[in-house]
């Protein structure tokens, strides 16, 4: 019998699972920078425990020669989003990836499991470049809301504390728990517009504010310092009176005082 190297086999596959966890990161910062709502809230990745995947072979009866075709959970990222309508808006993200290919999706959203487990799975094929070269392989991502991801990590912890004979009481109240999470989800999306709006407005001012703080310490190094404190001093009154359209305003002339300093550093630069 060939020896399994459990250390080679795996390594692609820690590799995939940090690529992957870093370019959904990527997009959680990019929707920021941009001012933008983001579907992500929150990433994590992990590799498969060498003996969850045995026991999973020897559950499903899986061959060693057809371990990475059909254990397709090898490689596992989750994506937890705010309300059961950005589920969908992540998945569309990753279809239209050209480094993310989708073998199958699993709705147990609208498919609930009978034990109430609800998620969205992807299984994607992924590749990596590897000392041997590129390798193809396999990973599934699980998209669910805070509240299912709440739900999915009590009921696993329970099944591996009765090794899956979970007591017929203890399911009856994970089963009432189950719905209690659904009207969570409903009622969450009937306020999803207001909580939105309110962090768009709490990202923009972010980013004005940073931006704004950039150009005034640019100013700095580049004019006159008693007319930097003052626009440092206007900038602290518009800010704590909590005017959006006023910062706004005020980004948008700073802007202009920072490129007519910007022109006149380049015109200087052309005279020497």
């Amino acid at each position: 019998m060939e020896i399994q190297l459990w250390r080679e086999i795996l390594s692609p596959y820690e590799l995939a699972v940090k690529e992957l966890v870093e370019k959904f990161n990527h997009l959680i910062r990019e929707h920021k920078e941009r001012g933008l709502y983001s579907p992500i809230e929150q990433v994590t990745g992990r590799v498969k425990s060498v003996a969850s995947i045995l026991e999973k072979m020897k559950r499903k009866k899986i061959p060693f020669e057809e371990l990475e075709e059909q254990v397709e959970d090898i490689a596992g990222v989750r994506i937890i989003c705010q309300f059961v309508e950005d589920i969908q808006r992540v998945a569309d993200l990753i279809a239209h990836r050209s480094d993310m290919e989708i073998k199958c999706e699993k709705d147990y959203i609208t498919h609930m499991k009978e034990s109430g487990y609800r998620s969205y799975h992807l299984v994607i094929y992924y590749q990596v470049e590897t000392l041997n070269g590129p390798k193809k392989l396999q990973a599934e991502i699980q998209i669910r809301t805070m509240a299912m991801n709440f739900w999915a990590t009590i009921e696993h912890f329970l099944q591996y504390k009765y090794k899956t004979n979970i007591p017929p009481h203890v399911k009856e109240r994970l089963s009432k728990a189950a719905d209690a999470i659904i009207a969570l989800d409903h009622e969450m999306s009937s306020v999803r517009s207001e909580i939105m709006n309110a962090q768009n407005s709490s990202l923009l001012q972010r980013n004005l504010v940073m931006d704004i703080l950039s150009n005034i310490e640019n100013l700095y190094h580049k004019s006159n310092k008693r007319e930097v404190e003052k626009i440092q001093t206007e900038f602290y009154k518009i800010y704590a009176s909590n005017d959006l359209q006023q910062l706004k305003r005020f980004h948008q002339q700073l802007d202009i005082i920072a490129e007519g300093y910007r022109a006149q550093a380049v015109t200087s630069e052309m005279q020497k």
